[in-house]
């Protein structure tokens, strides 16, 4: 059988090139006459490409060198928890509420201390990132927290929030290396990989040095604290050697096409063509505001859930995959990561197309 169109919101489509370089090392990488999955992650070899890695990805963010790169386990999920449990010194935070894992991130952090949603639009499920220029920040505030592309509702924030000073947490999963990123505004950014960097079993955190401290809340364990992974390099424990090895992978392929430049260059390319047909449409339509929109993931309606459910159906058949949108908004959505080539949009474009005259 040949490859599918992979519209899956996570795990995600992978560049072909990475899957077939992997698959051609899978029983010998680089002559050590085992695979990385056999690997001990004390090896020589092992630390070559997690070091490999972590200079790859500061290259292409150019992190700052009073930032830590850290390939942890857990999920962007278990920073939910992490987050709280290391940055929440005087147990206060605010949390703007873009989507279902702002909610959940705020909701988790409610164990540890005071959260208070500044902003949020709910209101309108989601289908717009609201004006964050003045906010009610606290003052004991230890950081504001954004989700900044939100997966399931298909939005983006296109200019980070005024946080008034205080520390800057955001969750990038969907969006990680889609575009060029200014990482000093931050003070600590992460994301699980599955979306648009690795396969899933690996979340990467970038921290500013600052706040990794050993003033932790009482209780947290070893493995969530951040200077645990800082000082051993994320070797403390075995890491996802594996999933470590695609990442690394990806980001040279993200470096051979020109850097996150080009990928910002290819995603509006491919979000275009889409949001264009979205937009002129007599049966389809997009979900998101205009300027909120996600060069990522786009949600798309009938405004009919049984002909949303022929259209995936059909599309299916057609080779194109994992269109169905999340259970909490219904209808399609496409998730068109870096990795999706141009050709991809352009076949569901069609497919949409012909879907239209077939069913209006």
């Amino acid at each position: 059988m040949s490859r599918v169109y992979n519209f899956s919101a996570g795990p995600a489509v992978l560049p072909e090139e990475v899957l077939k370089e992997a698959a051609a090392e899978m029983l010998d990488y680089n002559g050590t006459g085992m695979s990385v999955m056999e690997m001990s992650h004390r090896s020589k070899a092992f630390e070559e490409i997690i070091t490999t890695a972590e200079q790859d990805l500061r290259d292409l963010m150019n992190i700052p060198d009073n930032y830590k790169v850290l390939f942890l386990q857990g999920g962007a999920s278990q920073q939910f928890a992490m987050i709280p449990m290391n940055l929440m010194r005087n147990r206060v935070a605010d949390y703007i509420i873009t989507g279902q894992w702002a909610k959940k991130a705020a909701k988790e952090a409610e164990k540890y201390g005071k959260v208070n949603r500044i902003a949020s639009s709910e209101d309108r499920t989601f289908s717009y990132i609201p004006d964050c220029k003045d906010l009610p920040v606290s003052e004991d505030a230890d950081y504001v927290y954004i989700c900044e592309n939100n997966t399931i509702y298909g939005t983006k924030f296109k200019t980070l929030p005024n946080t008034k000073g205080k520390t800057l947490v955001a969750d990038v999963s969907s969006c990680f290396l889609s575009e060029p990123v200014d990482v000093s505004r931050y003070g600590l950014i992460y994301g699980g990989v599955q979306k648009n960097i690795g396969p899933a079993g690996v979340v990467i955190v970038i921290i500013r040095e600052d706040l990794i401290t050993e003033d932790v809340l009482p209780g947290t364990p070893t493995m969530l604290t951040y200077k645990t992974h800082a000082d051993a390099k994320s070797l403390y424990n075995t890491p996802p050697a594996y999933g470590i090895y695609i990442c690394g992978k990806v980001f040279k392929w993200i470096k051979s096409l020109g850097g996150l430049e080009t990928m910002k260059e290819r995603n509006e390319k491919k979000a275009k063509v889409l949001y264009d047909f979205l937009d002129q449409s007599k049966l389809f339509k997009g979900t998101v505001e205009k300027e909120d929109r996600s060069l990522m993931n786009v949600p798309f309606i009938t405004g009919d859930a049984d002909l949303d459910a022929k259209f995936v159906k059909e599309a299916k058949a057609a080779g194109l995959e994992n269109l169905k949108g999340h259970r909490t908004v219904g209808g399609m959505r496409a998730s068109i990561y870096n990795a999706m080539p141009y050709e991809g949009v352009v076949a569901l474009v069609d497919f949409m197309k012909k879907f239209e005259e077939e069913n209006l």
